[in-house]
């Protein structure tokens, strides 16, 4: 099974809104075949195993991170082809969280006639799929809040200069979990400071959805992310934006969407739940502190990635990563749980989740 965990991990940044799943087939304690999925809308990771296989197959085991499918989708259902192969016993990791199919590949298995085992490295499983599980279940974005920032906690200078906090290896990280996810998303004056193309520059992967939260309507026509065309771009604004600017942009081939207000800002929940309705599954913000605040504030953001560099800039007007009101009481704060650390060189990524 952590052959098959492996091998789902290799689907990252292709699958989207699908899982990650990889398969192994086992005979006579000897691995015979393995597959996963590799692209949206291609053969499962059960399929590409079987068809790697170059012997008989009967009596064989099955290794799967995710409990095959029982129903036509971009592909036919998987548990048709396990049950004619000729496998005896197929372990799952982990159920479909989507409450209209789970156990029902399970149960299709059993009633064919062939051993099922459940419940083998679910919690690395269900891991690998955290994206895969919020968006199936609530049909709303997995959102991930990543911020840069020194080691006494300042994200730039007094005088803004933010370049570069990290070190290589670091940014090369941001640009893989960019590729990973399918939107990237940032405030305004982060476009005014910064002029950022928001792409993942790395071979192999898809430049992600560019969100831009521009409550007013500042955002500069000639930015980057309105006329490099490496990736769309959506503007996320409200009625305060001027009916020229939203011409303006949209005649430049932006996406403007006119939300909701709350307090005078763009509803982000509003944001999150038209994402999800267009079938983006995953979010990473990107913003300055304003941005960050309201999205922890409003309860959107699902994990937390702070990088950290060993280095000391002060200065009481510094920029820090979360800024806003803030709360009154340490009882108030907000809780990150279940932490976990990496190290890039000197750097460190301290990654966590929002206790719900």
């Amino acid at each position: 099974m952590k052959r098959a965990l492996q091998l789902a991990k290799l689907g990252l940044g292709h699958t989207n809104p699908n899982p990650l799943v990889g398969a192994v087939i086992v005979k006579n304690g000897r691995i015979i075949g393995e597959g996963y999925h590799e692209y949206y809308g291609g053969p499962h990771a059960e399929i590409n195993a079987l068809k790697s296989v170059k012997e008989d197959v009967i009596g064989a085991q099955l290794y799967v991170t995710l409990e095959p499918c029982c129903h036509y989708g971009k592909t036919p259902p998987c548990v048709d082809a396990i049950v004619k192969s000729g496998i005896k016993d197929v372990y799952i990791a982990m159920e479909d969280p989507n409450k209209l199919v789970s156990g029902k590949g399970i149960k299709h298995l059993k009633e064919a006639g062939l051993n099922v085992y459940t419940g083998l490295l679910k919690e690395e499983a269900e891991k690998i799929n955290e994206i895969f599980i919020k968006y199936i279940t609530t049909k709303k974005p997995y959102v991930i809040l990543k911020s840069a920032m020194t080691i006494d906690g300042k994200i730039a200078t007094t005088t803004g200069d933010s370049k570069w906090i990290t070190n290589e290896k670091s940014r090369e990280h941001v640009h893989i979990m960019r590729g990973c996810v399918m939107a990237i998303m940032v405030g305004v004056n982060t476009v005014i400071k910064d002029n950022p193309y928001l792409t993942a520059r790395i071979d192999g992967f898809k430049n992600p959805l560019r969100v831009i939260v521009d409550s007013r309507g500042r955002i500069p026509l000639n930015s980057n992310v309105v006329i490099d065309k490496s990736a769309k771009t959506i503007v996320a604004t409200t009625d305060m934006m001027h009916y020229k600017k939203v011409k303006a942009l949209s005649d430049l081939g932006v996406d403007v969407v006119v939300l909701d207000k709350l307090n005078g800002e763009v509803d982000l929940k509003k944001l999150m739940d038209m994402l999800g309705e267009r079938g983006i599954d995953s979010v990473i913000i990107e913003g300055g502190g304003t941005l960050n605040y309201s999205a922890l504030k409003e309860g959107i953001v699902d994990k937390v990635m702070f990088y950290i560099a060993p280095k000391i800039i002060g200065g009481s007007n510094s920029l820090t990563p979360v800024e806003g009101k803030g709360f009154d009481l340490i009882k108030d704060a907000i809780i990150v749980e279940k932490l976990d650390v990496k190290r890039f060189d000197d750097d460190i990524l301290i990654e966590g989740y929002i206790k719900k």
